[in-house]
């Protein structure tokens, strides 16, 4: 935890109220969200036992297992969940934009034009916290290698053709979701902690109604106390009156409500088997049968009237994070970060497209380097992108030493004589109250405006310090680069006296990692040759980096 940040979770402890950590939005909202609110049974990890969602806050779909233990019942959820969920996902793939590159053949090396495919816009899923993103990512390991009535050898119990599909989407998702940046998969408790502090632990914050209680607290109480009220807050059926839904269940509600209804289901199973004659017994038929059948009905309505209660709390508690959001403006290196969402998803669309098989359980050497590596770069690309789009972000840089701002005080041509011809190396002196690490000799880099690249921002400016007063609080740092080529300046491209300027210790442009070798060119010891089957997925399948 940052400095700001603690500093700002102790605000809210003193003001009853979150405190804003951004000033703008550092996800991408769609426009036309999914939100999915799972629920799993006690009985068994990663049972289903119901699932709301849907794009419209005013009409949810829900879909449930009435009991949990039956994988007959869970295979019906699957197939009625992919049914819903598919089409969504699916929807996005159809409208594209035709992007212009080059790629280097392998042989000659010689670059060659290419024209790929980009989705004009993906899919978003949006769950209640990260236990929700889990869950998914479970499900989709769970699903994607089921076996089908269309496959050669099915077996016993063969799934609809359209659930390990559904697996393949939520286990791309879940992976994408570890991206940092990412907007395909979105905690709602992750996205508001990202923009706003509380006065509570981070494990409290996963409770969704307890954080957005520091949000918007009742009359008369403050953020604590409301938080308070909202986590362990029971009705008079000693129900919580915001159950957690993320997907784990309320004990009370399991044993008071839930087990009861699946009780009362399982009891009218057993009948209408009785009545049909598949219970071993012969069977009655006739009036008794259809009667069995309307018990069934009415038992399984009843479930659904109980699952519905309990979760559509959280289900307006989602859209409730949204609605506080959007109110944020979003921030300017927020497209490049959904086109890279683009990207992945379109890549995902053309694997399933070409017939390739599942992800594989576990990545071999390469594949897993290569993901890993793209994390990393991505956390560093976040963190740069997201202190050139927010004050407040930016403030934890100069906070911890890495960045300082101040206004201009004096700039003094100097000229670099070493070479054929001399070069402009400007003094530019800053006055300024932040504290950074400037031991001489520093690379440092100037924060031009507009930061946001779409917006036209000028090239990087690379510099050193020169000289450091402390006693003063100046800065003097001499600018290397970023002036042109002429033997003067550009105009415009040095601040002047009175300027406010900003300038980092880290570098604002990210480095590519070295190459990785192909799977092929690996020892046996990292998956390779003799006589190794290695399944390569792209961590990124068309990322923009690797096209030009």
């Amino acid at each position: 935890m940052s400095l700001l940040s603690t500093l700002a979770r102790l605000e809210a402890v003193r003001g009853g109220r979150a405190e804003p950590l951004a000033t703008v939005r550092h996800r991408h909202l769609s426009e036309r969200p999914m939100v999915l609110v799972p629920l799993t049974s006690a009985g068994e990890d990663g049972a289903p036992l119901a699932v709301l969602l849907g794009t419209d806050r005013d009409a949810p779909v829900l879909h449930i297992v009435p009991q949990p233990l039956n994988r007959t019942l869970r295979s019906e959820f699957l197939a009625d969940l992919a049914a819903d969920l598919l089409p969504y996902l699916e929807s996005f793939g159809d409208e594209v934009e035709l992007i212009e590159g080059s790629e280097k053949d392998p042989e000659s090396g010689e670059k060659t034009p290419v024209v790929r495919e980009l989705c004009a816009d993906a899919p978003q899923l949006i769950v209640p916290n990260t236990g929700g993103v889990r869950y998914l990512a479970l499900l989709g390991r769970s699903t994607r290698f089921r076996r089908t009535a269309e496959d050669e050898d099915p077996g016993p119990f063969p799934a609809p053709a359209r659930v390990p599909l559904l697996g393949r989407w939520l286990t791309h998702l879940a992976e994408r979701a570890m991206v940092p940046g990412s907007s395909l998969l979105l905690p709602m408790t992750g996205l508001l902690a990202r923009h706003w502090a509380t006065g509570q632990s981070h494990l409290e914050d996963q409770h969704l109604a307890a954080r957005l209680a520091w949000h918007s607290p009742p009359e008369g109480l403050t953020g604590a106390e409301a938080a308070e009220l909202a986590e362990t807050g029971r009705g008079e059926e000693g129900r919580l009156v915001h159950p957690p839904a993320g997907p784990t269940t309320d004990p009370v509600f399991d044993a008071k409500v839930l087990a009861p209804a699946i009780a009362r289901y399982d009891a009218a199973a057993a009948a209408l088997r009785e009545a049909d004659g598949t219970g071993g017994t012969g069977g009655t038929g006739g009036g008794d049968a259809e009667a069995a059948r309307q018990a069934v009905r009415v038992a399984v309505d009843q479930l659904r009237a109980v699952l519905r209660e309990e979760l559509l709390p959280t289900w307006h508690d989602v859209w409730h994070g949204l609605d506080l959001l959007r109110a944020l403006p979003p921030a300017g290196h927020l497209p490049a970060r959904w086109t890279g969402d683009r990207w992945s998803y379109t890549g995902h669309r053309d694997r399933l497209a070409a017939g390739e098989p599942p992800q594989p359980r576990i990545d071999d050497a390469v594949t897993a380097a290569r993901k890993l590596a793209q994390r990393e770069r991505e956390q560093a690309r976040l963190d740069v992108q997201e202190a050139l789009d927010d004050p407040l972000a930016m403030a934890e840089h100069r906070l911890a030493g890495e960045a300082f701002s101040g206004v201009v005080t004096e700039v003094v041509p100097d000229y670099d004589t070493t070479g054929r011809s001399p070069k402009p190396r400007p003094l530019v002196t800053v006055r300024t109250d932040d504290r950074p690490h400037a031991d001489l000799g520093r690379e440092v880099h100037r924060v031009r405006e507009p930061a946001a690249p779409e917006a036209g921002a000028g090239p990087a400016q690379k510099a050193v310090i020169a000289a450091a007063d402390p006693e003063e609080g100046t800065i003097t740092v001499r600018v290397l680069s970023g002036m042109g080529r002429r033997k003067e300046p550009e105009p415009g491209s040095l601040p002047e006296p009175g300027d406010r300027v900003t300038f980092t210790l880290f570098e604002l442009t990210v480095r590519q990692a070295a190459p990785l070798p192909e799977p092929d060119d690996t020892p046996w010891t990292h998956g390779g040759p003799p006589g190794a089957v290695v399944t390569v997925l792209p961590a990124v399948a068309g990322a923009a980096e690797d096209w030009e």
